[in-house]
């Protein structure tokens, strides 16, 4: 019989279809999601939830269930308390056909206690990392190194982490179907938890398309010019450098310095800012670190610049209203006006003290806050080390902000969303990334980024397009080469994308942008699906039935100018915002349409052999 009602798609950029009338009707399933971070945000688990939920309810409606733990504010600001529209399992009468989906270790209890009392539902859980993994990583350990040399007790135990491993691995046993989010972290389960994972269910986005290409690129500029008055007034005294020739990267996330690859950043804009300097390269590159550490408010010089800008500007725009009445009336009269007497004494000293209080007589901070443990920050222990302090000399300037962004914020009002809108280039060179939502993120707003092949994104991208770089999507290979070979590679490619045109960049935006479907929950719930169809067709396999997944394409390379920086650079560096006069034709509602019709199916669910006629209930593409 016809397993259940699935997602299928005409095309990724399509509407679902209806679901066929000879399919199993949804009323006879019922499907539970279980997690700890169900309306409680502790990590990523709550984004993969709370984005993945508008398509799940669309395919199960009444039936679909989520349950987590009760904390009273959450449930005053995330839920609408109604009463269940049906009596939970009753109604299923003598024949259930439940499906639950568990989280994570704090999960597990219940999936092992059902197994153990033998209630008839299909199980699956999900690892979004193994929790012993992540603790090795944390402590600086050769980790895909030597995967299968360590012994996984003993380190557990010196942990004091035994008990919830074990939940780990009890409940990994149990569950009909167990699944992970990325190859890397299939691979890191295999070892740590001694199961392989049935399905791996990558982590998706809902995503705003936009009726026009260009305004994704609107909202770059105006997001970009707001960043670029906070550069003003933090860099007040010292603002030598050309605004418009600024190239803008940045690094977020949880503080964990190595995991994230802080480190390797940090020594790479060591080597780019020498070689900027080297090269006598115009270009200026600002790079904020938004990672949340322990502060004490706001440094003074950080309120004080910001203060000076405003103080600026209001006094740029008194002169200004004072010469434009003056033009005005004399435009009035018939007559040119002497610009000599225009502006009056009072006017030029007043201009005179907004001039001085620009004076500085010390370097811009390379933090925004007081930080508690100054004289041991990872991060600023590194900048001190490689000696990025923000002096004139310096092409690479470098912002720690150490809280997360608030468009409520007195030094950098803005959301995080609009502050990656405004990047140029976001740089995510992770050791330990079992999935890594942050360069996703940029990708579906149109934002290149830095990943590597040893995060799940990385993995993905380089599984499922071609020529990841063309998009604007660089994987640093940091499982293959070794610390120092990672390191040359990352500054060259932010070396390479800082000697990009303004064109190019443009160009790679919208090839950026146009990856956004492959990270659609619309495509990327399938595999959930997938997954729940497993775990049905092994828990009750005399009523359903599954064929197995069949693989598909690769995103291939786009048609026209070479798109990445090392194959579309000059030999010499020049300015970024010059056009090259030679370059290729670019023709980009040509390219997004070949793009678009090169979107297909990496996996098909119940694919049809070629040559057999397609049964009833089962799914389309």
């Amino acid at each position: 019989m016809p397993l259940s009602r699935s997602l299928s798609m005409t095309s990724l950029t399509g509407v679902l279809p209806p679901w066929e009338e000879d399919e199993l009707p949804v009323e006879d399933l019922l499907l539970f999601e279980v997690s700890w971070e169900v309306t409680n945000k502790v990590g990523g688990i709550y984004t993969v939830i709370q984005t993945k939920a508008k398509i799940t309810v669309d395919e199960w409606g009444d039936n679909y269930y989520m349950m987590g733990p009760y904390f009273e504010h959450n449930f005053k600001t995330q839920v609408e308390s109604c009463e269940p529209p049906n009596p939970l399992t009753d109604h299923l009468g003598d024949k259930p056909n439940v499906i639950s989906h568990f989280h994570e270790w704090q999960a597990g209890p219940g999936l092992i206690l059902s197994r153990s009392r033998k209630i008839p539902m299909a199980t699956v859980f999900t690892t979004h990392a193994t929790l012993l993994g992540r603790y090795l990583c944390a402590g600086n350990t050769d980790f895909y190194n030597n995967l299968d040399k360590f012994n996984i007790d003993k380190e557990a135990g010196e942990r004091q982490i035994y008990h919830r491993y074990c939940l780990e691995r009890a409940a990994v046993h149990c569950a009909h179907v167990f699944t992970t989010v990325s190859q890397i972290t299939a691979v890191e389960a295999n070892h740590m938890l001694h199961r392989k994972p049935d399905v791996v269910t990558p982590n998706g986005l809902n995503v705003k398309k936009f009726s026009a290409m260009h305004e994704f690129q609107n909202l770059h500029s105006t997001n970009k010019s707001q960043i670029q008055e906070f550069i003003r007034g933090h860099f007040y005294g010292h603002l030598d450098f050309n605004l418009d020739k600024t190239l803008i990267f940045f690094i977020a996330g949880r503080y964990e310095f190595s995991n994230k690859g802080a480190d390797i950043f940090l020594e790479s804009l060591s080597r780019l800012n020498y070689l900027l300097r080297v090269h006598r390269n115009d270009v200026t590159v600002v790079v904020f670190f938004i990672m949340p550490a322990k502060t004490n408010n706001f440094n003074v010089e950080s309120l004080k610049g910001q203060a000076v800008r405003k103080q600026l500007w209001d006094t740029a725009h008194a002169v200004k209203e004072k010469f434009g009445r003056k033009l005005y009336d004399a435009l009035l009269k018939g007559q040119i006006p002497d610009l000599n007497n225009i502006l009056d004494r009072d006017d030029f000293t007043i201009m005179k003290r907004a001039i001085y209080a620009t004076q500085r007589h010390s370097l811009p901070p390379v933090t925004t806050h007081n930080m508690l443990d100054d004289s041991t920050d990872p991060i600023l222990s590194n900048i001190r080390r490689v000696g990025l302090f923000n002096s004139r000399n310096d092409r690479v300037k470098v912002v720690f902000h150490p809280e997360f962004l608030s468009s409520t914020s007195p030094l950098l009002p803005m959301d995080y969303e609009d502050f990656v809108r405004g990047c140029n280039l976001g740089v995510f060179p992770s050791y330990y990334e079992p999935w890594g939502y942050t360069p996703g993120e940029c990708t579906v707003m149109g934002i290149p980024s830095v990943t590597t092949n040893l995060s799940g994104f990385g993995c993905f991208m380089e599984e499922h397009v071609s020529d990841p770089a063309a998009y604007g999507i660089y994987i640093v290979d940091r499982r293959f080469r070794s610390a120092e070979e990672s390191c040359n590679q990352l500054t060259q490619f932010m070396f390479s994308f800082c000697q990009q045109s303004r064109r190019q960049r443009i160009i790679q935006r919208n090839r950026t942008e146009r990856l956004s479907d492959l990270l659609d929950w619309r495509y990327l719930g399938r595999f959930y699906i997938h997954a729940r169809h497993l775990a049905l067709s092994r828990a009750f396999p005399d009523k359903f039935k599954m064929d197995p997944m069949t693989e598909g394409f690769r995103y291939p390379r786009p048609y026209s100018v070479p798109p990445s920086p090392s194959a579309s650079i000059h030999s010499t560096p020049h300015h970024s915002d010059v056009e090259d006069e030679d370059d290729e034709p670019y023709d980009e509602d040509e390219e997004a349409e070949r793009d678009r019709m090169n979107i297909k199916s990496p996996f098909v669910l119940n694919a049809v052999p070629e040559g057999k006629k397609q049964q009833p209930g089962e799914s389309r593409n």
